[in-house]
């Protein structure tokens, strides 16, 4: 009995504790016996009304564990319960979809991945086209686009493929500093135009000699470049902010499907790939006498290399009518995010704190996507290699199409893969990335040092696997995370621009090897292009964070007392050992993580924006008759508690200042609890501690 006897500092002590008559006050009588303080940690009562907020039941057990605090059986037991669940439930609502119109599923894929990635599904279309019609314009002008063609300067034949990858550089930074500077919408309408005045351009493009072509046709690509390089900063952005309810504390979409909405839009990347190639064999047979084999006339020539930009160039007039009467609010998040920092323009300010916080991730999303960019382009190396032995008739246009549609299916089976995987707790993104970039390794280092035989016909069908699993392990790996965590693991304000910088520092690469390739034989490449792979993959292990099963709107909340310059008072789970990188680790990032503490300084930020909401609503009678998204989530206990009404709130805050906000809460009642409120709250205390709560009354 005497644990339940303790002098307090309030009238109104906690649930299942006596109180004792105060006497004179001396100094340390006030002390507590041990206990939680109700000033840092939760009440059982706060505990009970605010649990489906705090610890949602796809992260957290029964108990109140994160998941990722469980041993590992116990952990892969839960993950793979809450995973069921939820490939159950979306198997019922796609069944009754399907009942009711067994087209729907298809209408709510093309909202959900079509439309939201269409920008680089026309990206991945157009950059495929070009890389496949060299091989055409070789075979056709020989005089300009062989090596040491006499018609053409080597330097202009090779600036086609520099200018476009500089133009896509230019395009990732400066869109990305768009994107958070005016908006996101804006981005993606500009981006859109400049990718129909490029297309535009490439479908026109003319000279009074081939050079003049050449010439015409290299700085078009650079002008379609930079609207392709926007595509994606801003896509990913877009994508990953609209998975996310804007404005509510958490959401479960967003924990178990984030990383699958962004991938499913930038796998429409390898769509465009396959429409492109099955566009060019259709126009190359329509026009070459029926048949894709040499020789390729001239007109056929133009007329396939004209309408392969054509077709693209409609369909991305369609995106920037979408763009701008249908993606009014993609900047919402943005704004909310400015408007809570007092910020109008570019974020200064956001950008040098994530320099200084976050500097160990840049290098991690810019140096891995960097590395895999060296291998993107390395893949083709395999394909002129096994093409020259097995196929009958190498010197075809449509042999080496083929092959690479065949290549590209292998790669959508990797997009696929990944973007079911990738919110899978127990792989998710930065094994995937790893696993990738070994694979990746493996793939290449092996025919290195037996190039020999893996080029001979004896070895050549085992070569040709390897350059198909190098395929799909690169989409099932670092470029689908690449694109996902460049831009989830940096807060809103300057998201596009560290996912722009990160994509340019990859295309960097990408120009590495397109003027390497240029100065080193096949044999050589091969020696060179595998130790990308174990770079991407250390530099993925120590200094890549693990966003798997995180909410981004918890990343939001920690991102706010950086900017408050109260980092060491957050205690949540974005500094989890599990969502950090070994690198920030070592560093002592993690080391303030206490989820008892986070659990009540959540509850004062959940009512401090609580607050905020009410005096705006008081400040407009227009938006005080339409309630926000988040108060969808609010009971009424809770709405009780936010008011201070103490007749339905036991042990609630009194007196106590929001952090957020710098005025007092409001007035609270003095009624006591009613038995019927007592006998609701579950306690953590023995049945002797619910006998003396009931016998206080």
């Amino acid at each position: 009995m005497a644990r339940f006897l303790r002098r307090h500092h309030e009238h109104d002590p906690p649930i299942g504790e006596i109180p004792v008559p105060h006497g004179p006050v001396m100094g340390n009588e006030h002390q507590h016996y041990p206990r939680r303080a109700s000033a840092s940690y939760a009440t059982d009562y706060e505990r009970q009304i605010f649990s489906h907020l705090t610890h949602p039941d796809d992260s957290y057990t029964d108990d109140g564990v994160y998941w990722a605090d469980l041993p590992f059986w116990k952990r892969f037991s839960f993950v793979s319960k809450v995973d069921r669940a939820e490939s159950s439930k979306e198997a019922k609502n796609i069944w009754a979809m399907i009942k009711e119109d067994p087209l729907s599923p298809v209408s709510w894929y093309f909202r959900n991945a079509v439309l939201p990635g269409a920008g680089l599904g026309l990206e991945g279309y157009v950059l495929f086209s070009i890389g496949n019609l060299e091989p055409l314009f070789e075979a056709v002008w020989p005089s300009c686009w062989e090596k040491n063609a006499p018609d053409c300067s080597t330097n202009w034949v090779a600036s086609v493929t520099y200018l476009e990858i500089i133009g896509i550089m230019v395009g990732q930074v400066a869109v990305g500093i768009i994107g958070d500077w005016i908006g996101r919408r804006w981005g993606l309408i500009q981006d859109a135009l400049v990718m129909l005045l490029g297309l535009v351009m490439l479908t026109g493009s003319w000279g009074l000699t081939l050079q003049g072509w050449v010439i015409m046709y290299a700085w078009s690509l650079f002008v379609y470049g930079i609207g392709v390089g926007g595509e994606y900063p801003i896509t990913a952005t877009s994508s990953m902010e609209n998975a996310v309810t804007a404005g509510r504390l958490s959401t479960r979409d967003d924990r178990l499907h984030r990383g699958r909405k962004v991938t499913m839009a930038f796998l429409m990347q390898g769509w465009g790939q396959f429409v492109n190639q099955v566009v060019l064999i259709v126009l190359l047979v329509i026009f070459n006498r029926g048949h894709g084999n040499p020789p390729y006339s001239t007109t056929a020539a133009q007329y396939a290399f004209r309408l392969s930009f054509a077709f693209p160039a409609i369909g991305t007039l369609w995106l920037a009518y979408y763009r701008t009467w249908k993606m009014k609010s993609a900047s919402k998040q943005l704004e909310s995010a400015k408007k809570k920092s007092n910020v109008t323009g570019y974020d200064v300010r956001s950008l040098k704190l994530t320099i200084g916080n976050f500097g160990g991730r840049l290098f991690a999303t810019a140096g891995g996507w960097f590395c895999n960019d060296v291998f993107f382009y390395g893949n083709k190396l395999f394909q002129g290699q096994f093409i020259k032995v097995i196929s009958d008739n190498p010197s075809s246009i449509m042999t080496t199409w083929t092959w690479n549609l065949v290549n590209v299916v292998v790669s959508l089976a990797g997009y696929y893969s990944a973007s079911m995987l990738i919110d899978n707790k127990m792989y998710g993104r930065k094994t995937m990335q790893q696993v990738g970039f070994l694979m990746c390794f493996i793939m290449f280092v092996v025919p290195a040092f037996k190039y020999d035989y893996y080029s001979s016909p004896a070895g050549i069908h085992a070569f040709q696997a390897m350059y198909f699993l190098s395929s799909f392990f690169n989409q099932f790996g670092p470029n689908s995370v690449t694109f996902l965590v460049a831009g989830e693991v940096y807060p809103t304000q300057i998201r596009a621009s560290a996912h722009g910088f990160s994509a340019m520092i990859g295309k960097a690469g990408a120009l590495l090897a397109s003027v390497l390739y240029n100065y080193i034989d096949t044999k050589t490449k091969f020696y060179v292009v595998p130790w990308f792979g174990l770079a991407g993959m250390l530099i993925t292990w120590i200094w890549l964070p693990d966003t798997t099963g995180l909410d981004l709107k918890e990343q939001e909340r920690r991102w706010q007392y950086i900017l408050d310059g109260k980092e060491n008072e957050y205690h949540g789970i974005a500094i989890h050992p599990a969502h950090l990188s070994m690198w920030e680790r070592w560093t002592g990032v993690g080391k303030n993580y206490h989820p008892d503490l986070d659990m009540k300084a959540k509850i004062r930020d959940m009512r401090a924006d609580w607050e905020e909401r009410e005096a705006a609503r008081a400040a407009s009678d227009a938006e005080s008759a339409t309630p926000d998204e988040e108060d969808e989530d609010y009971t009424h206990e809770i709405y009780d508690y936010f008011k201070g009404n103490t007749s339905n709130s036991v042990n609630s805050l009194k007196g106590e200042k929001s952090k957020a906000v710098d005025r007092t809460s409001p007035t609270r009642s003095n009624g006591a609890p009613s038995d019927r409120t007592l006998e609701e709250i579950s306690l953590d205390e023995s049945g002797a501690a619910k006998e003396a709560a009931s016998s206080q009354h």
